[in-house]
């Protein structure tokens, strides 16, 4: 994935607010609902999604400028630590000392438990980790009883580890997370993976992929992939639950003079009854044009919004000096 303020369009000295502006500009652009004709417009507003979860958040910013996370919100390889220059051999092992080895061979993972002492080399006659690690690689420990002379006696377990789960992340519209979808995700081990993403999931819930994580060691189970639906926000209707929330601007004289206007929902456009004297603030319920449940659906509330001209009108103004002096009243006399 590309560097995350290069995506948003935004310098790293740019503002949270900078970055929240720029996010909002770039989701109303690159939408799908309204790049429909363009095939390339999903992955472009998941890329969106993706950068902005990172500068979006202030932490995760920090994180991703101090190079601890990549550009996908995935820590970096660090490095090993532990075993700087103090740690040589026989560093932290008394001749009584008792440690465990681990190695992997054409049995699988073999765990051996012993005691330091007798007339090996190293510190307190314990020969340090460089020298067990030899011994792994090289085979030079049996299944009972250490190398000739070593001073260690070794008791042998056979085991199998279950494989580590691995985690992904995957962003989806809301019509995508109204109806179902389909992504193919790229896990983080560089493996791609078919993701069928049922109708009905909500922004957060995973999805368990049983069986596709790492393998296990010594004939363990392979772990999960578990993958996070994240949905985008939508430019017109806010999540209540099941239910959708919308602002839709009427003219004045709709307003006054009812009439019928067309309201967008995720199913297509409808057409709403708008009755005489409706004031801004007024609701109303589309039933059923909300999002899909188990077994039931979501209603969609459309809130009116009365809208002037944007430019002012004189003939308007002047019928409403009229209208005040012969008709006033006062909407407010209730607050006092």
């Amino acid at each position: 994935m590309r560097d995350p303020y290069q995506v948003l369009g935004v310098p790293k000295g740019a503002s949270q607010a900078e970055v929240k502006k720029a996010y909002r500009r770039l989701a109303k652009k690159l939408h799908p609902d309204a790049n429909k004709d363009d095939p390339k417009a999903a992955a472009q507003f998941a890329e969106l999604n993706a950068a902005y979860e990172i500068l979006g958040d202030e932490d995760k910013r920090k994180q991703f400028d101090r190079g601890e996370i990549d550009a996908e919100g995935k820590p970096r390889f660090r490095g090993f630590e532990g075993f700087g220059a103090g740690a040589g051999p026989g560093a932290g092992f008394g001749r009584d000392s008792t440690f465990e080895s681990f190695t992997w061979g054409p049995e699988g993972l073999r765990r051996a438990r012993g005691r330091a002492g007798g007339g090996a080399a190293g510190a307190g006659g314990f020969r340090g980790f460089e020298d067990i690690l030899s011994d792994v690689l090289g085979g030079g420990f049996s299944a009972r009883g250490g190398r000739p002379g070593a001073g260690a006696a070794f008791e042998t377990t056979d085991f199998g580890l279950g494989g580590q789960d691995v985690s992904a992340s995957v962003t989806i519209t809301l019509g995508e997370a109204n109806q179902g979808a389909s992504r193919r995700v790229r896990l983080p081990t560089g493996k791609e993976v078919e993701v069928k993403i049922p109708a009905g999931l909500s922004d957060g819930q995973q999805i368990r992929l049983k069986g596709q994580g790492m393998p296990g060691l010594g004939g363990g189970p392979a772990g999960d992939v578990l993958i996070t639906v994240n949905v985008a926000p939508h430019p017109l209707f806010k999540v209540d639950g099941l239910d959708l929330r919308a602002d839709v601007p009427i003219t004045l004289y709709e307003a006054v003079l009812g009439g019928k206007i067309r309201v967008p929902t995720l199913d297509g456009a409808v057409e709403l009854a708008i009755p005489k004297g409706t004031n801004g603030g007024r609701t109303f319920r589309l039933k059923g044009k909300g999002l899909s449940g188990k077994g039931t659906k979501g209603d969609l509330y459309v809130t009116a919004r009365i809208v002037l001209p944007e430019q002012s009108d004189p003939q308007l103004e002047d019928l409403m000096r009229r209208w005040q002096e012969a008709r006033p009243y006062d909407p407010r006399r209730n607050l006092e």
